[in-house]
């Protein structure tokens, strides 16, 4: 009786520690750490705005593959793209600092109200939600109207 139950107890201590398995190194153990350490993103949360550059990228890629059609890889736009920048003047890049500005401040906005809506408790939101937009307009309509009378 006393030898199966040492094997019993060898064999919960194997799988323990095949459990708790360490990395082989310290690259795998630094990335093991990261994926630990990570949290999962929100993908309800607003993107970043892209920079004035990458708004010029995205106007100047599609001129550079009507002009290079054969042209495929994406390094080579990306390459083609930073040249064109670096030689730009502050005057021909204004234009797409100024949308870029302009995005940013869509993202700040949008960002705001998603922080407030994390910030509000459930409740709130749930009654947000469950009220159509034709509701909220007909009470500000019922608003408005009160002040007229008024």
């Amino acid at each position: 009786m006393k030898g199966t139950k040492a094997k019993v107890e060898q064999k919960q201590v194997a799988e323990k520690k095949a459990a708790k398995r360490k990395p082989a190194n310290e690259a795998q153990a630094k990335r093991q750490m990261k994926k630990e350490k990570k949290a999962k993103k929100d993908p309800n949360k607003p993107k970043r705005p892209p920079s004035a550059f990458f708004v010029f990228l995205d106007e100047f890629r599609k001129e550079y593959k009507k002009a290079n059609p054969t042209a495929n890889s994406v390094s080579a736009v990306g390459k083609a793209g930073g040249e064109k920048w670096r030689t730009m003047s502050d005057g021909d890049k204004a234009p797409f600092v100024a949308k870029a500005e302009k995005k940013k401040a869509e993202y700040e906005k949008s960002l705001s109200s998603y922080n407030k809506q994390q910030d509000a408790s459930p409740e709130e939101v749930a009654e947000e939600s469950d009220k159509s937009k034709s509701e909220i307009n007909d009470e500000e309509d019922d608003e408005s109207g009160e002040e007229d009378d008024e």
